[in-house]
């Protein structure tokens, strides 16, 4: 069942920008998401690199998840 509410390993409530990155990086059509702490841990890098990740697409007003 979709959760567009919780992280679904932590259980932390996700920010549009958690749905919006993993969608980006992980799954496009995902109906399930990891907070940026786990997606991180998942992919073996920082917060801060996907933090930089979310600033470069809404800037670029290039990607229709980050508008």
């Amino acid at each position: 069942m979709a959760d567009y509410k919780n992280c679904m390993k932590c259980g932390t409530e996700l920010l549009s920008d958690d749905i919006s990155i993993y969608r980006k990086l992980v799954n496009r059509g995902a109906d399930e998401f990891l907070c940026i702490d786990c997606l991180a841990l998942q992919l073996g890098c920082t917060r801060e690199k996907i933090e930089r990740l979310i600033q470069y697409y809404r800037e670029s007003g290039e990607c229709t998840l980050f508008r």
